[in-house]
Order: C-alpha cells, then structure tokens, then sequence
C-alpha cells in the first residue's frame, strides 16, 4: 500500500505489473475500497502487460475521511433537496486526475465500475490528455431517465451507521445478495469472507453518504460524452438492478465508436465468472488506443 497527496487529499494506492508497462487505472464505486478489484482480477490485467493501479476514492478505505463536511441529509437528498450535498463528482474527478499526474503515469487506460464510471466518463471528457482508453462498466451517463435501479429499498445501498462488525458484515452480504450475479451466485462464506474484509479495513459509513450525495447531484455527462474520442467500450450485466441496463447502452450510444458488451447473468459485481470477457473487452479496447 502507497500513499499519494492529490488534489488536497491523501489517496491510499496499489499496484500490480510491472512498472515499464501501459498504465491501467481502476476506478472504484459507491462506498467500496480498492479491494473491492479482486486480486486475481488485478493480477490477470497484469498478465496481459498492463502496470495496473487500484485505489481508494476519497471517503473510503485508508484515503482521506472527510468527516469534519458533515453527513448529508438523506431524506431530503432521495426528495431531490441537493442543498446538503457536501463535495461534488467533480472533485472525485480531479482527485483522480491528480493521482495519475502525481504518479507520472502520462496517459492511463482508465476502467471505472458504477460510481467509478461515472468518474472515469468524466475524466475521459474534462482531461482527455490523461486518458489512453475508457472502460465504463455497470455504469451510467447521469441522464435520469435511464440506468434508474429496480430495487425495492435503496436504503440498502448506506450501511448502518455505528453498526458493531457482526452487524456490518451481515448488512453488506445482505446488500451483494440482492444486487449480485445470478447467474454467478456467490456463496455465503465468500460474500462474508469479502464482507469482513471490507469492514475490517475501513469501515466508514459516512462517506458512503457523502459520494452518494455527490452522484445525486452530478450533471448528465451526454453532451460531453459525445464529444469524446478516447477508445471507449461499455460493459454492462444483463441483470443488473442497481443500475438498468439502459446506462450502459445510453453510455455506448453517446460516445462515437463506443464498443458495447452485455454480459448474461451478471450484476451489480464482479463475479470470477466474468473476469474473461471483461479482461477481453479492456485489453482490445487499450489495443485500439
């Protein structure tokens, strides 16, 4: 684990591969640290000659806890109130940027998963010098007639503050068994074995608000989007119902020569059953760069 100072915060960092090779940057979602990209998943990046950088957004893991901003008014966040939302996507952006140029990476292929893709979206659109490629995966452009999730109770997306271990672990498996893969089912003991991972590294409820205040109060990165002319591809399950289908392929549509990837069976994760063409789909769209 590495630490680097970007954009006025600490930024905790982690590396595969080998130095000399094409830099792949991989950008996290809501509320998840950088072990959240599974090992094996990072490693076989690396095998096929990328240096890859996983990290932690601000917020989470062992990056920089904002708790001095205080925490946002959910109830009036969900009722369209933006007037509590404490630091923007935008500044997710620039902490990104940051890293890359504080890491001399030069231009990244950048990969972003949900809220990560979003991030990575924006960044491929604002500073288009630091981006070789784009992966957008179970993503959305921030147009809200699309992507919209079809759960019954988004309250389960924030976990319970204060909660003791026992009861963090059995919220975030709860969680994965309602967004999931269903068509690569985890089992108990793996969704609790990451659970406790993840709680027993950083567990930091508060900033899981404040980043889902920030996604609520992004703009629709459409017009921008169009403008792009990274190497982009678009990767989206089938089944997922956190965020719809329909943000993939509204993402797809937007950017010119956008490559879309709809993958059977998958959800709202990465399941080991879909590292293969996720792998395939990053590696030949870095190629086109």
């Amino acid at each position: 684990m590495n630490v680097l100072a970007s954009n006025g915060i600490d930024l905790c960092y982690e590396t595969f591969g080998n130095a000399d090779d094409p830099a792949l940057l991989l950008v996290m979602g809501l509320g998840e640290q950088l072990i959240a990209w599974p090992d094996g998943f990072c490693a076989a990046l690396a095998a096929r000659g990328f240096h890859v950088i996983r990290f932690d957004n601000r917020d989470v893991g062992r990056s920089t806890w904002l708790d001095d901003l205080g925490v946002p008014d959910l109830a009036a966040l969900f009722g369209g109130d933006l007037s509590s939302v404490r630091y923007q996507l935008a500044d997710m952006v620039a902490d990104t940027a940051g890293l890359i140029e504080g890491l001399r990476l030069g231009r990244a292929h950048v990969v972003g998963v949900s809220m990560g893709g979003m991030i990575a979206q924006q960044l491929a659109v604002d500073r288009p010098e630091l981006v070789a490629s784009l992966a957008s995966i179970m993503s959305t452009t921030g147009d809200r007639t699309v992507g919209q999730a079809s759960l019954e109770n988004p309250g389960a997306l924030v976990p319970p503050p204060g909660a003791d271990r026992d009861t963090a672990i059995a919220a975030d498996v709860a969680l994965y068994r309602l967004i999931g893969s269903p068509g690569f089912e985890a089992s108990d003991e793996e969704l609790a074995r990451n659970a406790a991972a993840k709680v027993d590294r950083g567990y930091h409820p508060a900033g899981t608000v404040r980043q889902l205040a920030a996604i609520a109060a992004a703009p629709d990165r459409t017009a921008g989007l169009r403008a792009l002319t990274v190497p982009t591809v678009v990767i989206h399950g089938e089944a997922d119902r956190l965020i719809d289908p329909s943000g993939g392929r509204a993402t797809a549509d937007a950017v010119p020569g956008a490559e879309l990837v709809l993958i059977p069976g998958m959800g709202h994760d990465l399941p080991e059953g879909v590292w293969a063409p996720i792998i395939d789909a990053i590696s030949a769209n870095a190629a086109r760069a």
